[in-house]
């Protein structure tokens, strides 16, 4: 299994639904390849935190920044049309 084709089945496996072949060779190709490896284990830590459902309070800054870009982002995908 190449790193693409890891990548492609990365949320069939996280959610269970890959056939037993090609978890092996998902596992088998994990044990060689460290960036893989990472991404795998993100993936993990992350779905870990999410049902821990621990919230988690962003800095005032960071949170007015964001909420700032995804207006403009909103504003550029569904432009005011005039009357």
């Amino acid at each position: 299994m190449k790193c693409e084709e890891l990548l492609a089945a990365l949320n069939d496996y996280v959610d269970g639904s890959l056939g037993p072949e090609i978890c092996e060779a998902f596992e088998e190709h994990l044990q060689g390849c460290n960036p893989c490896q990472v991404v795998v284990d993100n993936i993990r830590q992350t779905i870990t935190l999410y049902k821990a459902g621990q919230p988690f309070e962003l800095p005032a800054e960071f949170r007015d920044r964001l909420r700032q870009a995804l207006r403009e982002k909103w504003r550029e995908k569904f432009p005011v049309k005039p009357q």
